[in-house]
């Protein structure tokens, strides 16, 4: 299955406005910043797939995968300011 699929298949499933925290080779325990750098990497890879296709669906894809990059990345700096 390749990154587009995979996006087409995840866009199908309703926003809960839950983080999820991918599983990583890190080390780390802040799960908010490990939660921050997973949706911020998958913002990356769409958006150099939407640069590829510049597609609508692509572009969707992108800012819905922007926007939780831009929620982690608000829940970790309110933590932080605490």
């Amino acid at each position: 299955m390749g990154p587009h699929q995979r996006l087409e298949l995840l866009d199908e499933i309703p926003d809960t406005g839950e983080i999820v925290i991918v599983t990583s080779l890190r080390q780390e325990e802040d799960e908010l910043l490990l939660a921050w750098r997973g949706a911020r990497d998958e913002a990356n890879a769409a958006l150099a797939e939407w640069r590829g296709r510049r597609s609508r669906e692509s572009f969707a894809s992108y800012r819905a995968a922007e926007d939780r990059a831009d929620a982690a990345q608000d829940a970790l700096a309110a933590r932080r300011s605490l």
